[in-house]
């Protein structure tokens, strides 16, 4: 029991820990957020790139979207379940893949980028999403999408020098009919307190039965008496 209560307050000290360093993360992602848009990471940067370090940071990079590369990624939010429309972005230094926003089904079958003009894109960086979504698997010989990996996308169409984030396009000059960008949902769970409550209860309970068995053990009459 006692060991138990070692391992349930160690438990509870770092759901602590976690707590604080979950809260700092938060202040960091809104300072972020506020920021003014600076230049995405270059590639001579790129090992260094990390969630804590630029997820969520304001960018902005101008180029030549890629006509015929685009891949619809599922995606469930606010207007309904429908695709991401993910379309790399040549800037001549390296290429970096977009989301340009959400799209319904029936627009997954008319909308293609047809035009490489120049664009600018201003939104959020985000980190790649390896693999797959929540119980699927990335299958990109049937071109099905569960989530934004970075690496595969590229490797299914055939890009180079792919840069190791993707932006979350703003909704800025959004026409109709089109991606509808400024939908990254910007949420953290914060249960750490509870959890750490739980441990430290647990813990309690341990200390409160090791008392009464040594009680116990104390007020047992001796059988050799």
């Amino acid at each position: 029991m006692l060991l138990l209560a070692a391992v349930f307050v160690s438990l509870g000290v770092w759901q602590v820990q976690r707590r604080a360093w979950k809260h700092q993360l938060v202040a960091t992602i809104d300072t972020r957020l506020r920021a003014a848009p600076v230049a995405p990471p270059a590639p001579a940067d790129w090992p260094r790139v990390t969630a804590d370090r630029d997820a969520y940071r304001r960018v902005t990079v101008t180029g030549r979207f890629l006509p015929g590369r685009d891949t619809f990624v599922r995606a469930a939010t606010d207007l309904g379940s429908g695709y991401w429309m993910m379309t790399p972005l040549e800037t001549g230094r390296f290429t970096v893949l977009v989301n340009r926003g959400f799209v319904t089904p029936d627009q997954r079958v008319r909308i293609r980028t047809d035009t490489d003009e120049p664009a600018t894109v201003t939104g959020l960086l985000r980190i790649s999403e390896p693999k797959g979504g929540f119980l699927r698997t990335n299958d990109p010989a049937g071109d099905r999408w569960y989530s934004r990996d970075v690496a595969a996308i590229a490797a299914a169409r055939r890009l180079d020098h792919m840069a190791p984030y993707f932006i979350d396009a703003d909704d800025h000059a959004n026409a109709p009919g089109k991606p509808v960008g400024g939908l990254t949902v910007i949420r953290f769970n914060d249960n750490h307190l509870v959890y750490a409550l739980t441990w430290f209860g647990m813990a309690l309970l341990s200390l409160g039965a090791a008392w009464r068995f040594s009680r116990e053990r104390r007020d047992r009459p001796d059988p050799a008496a």
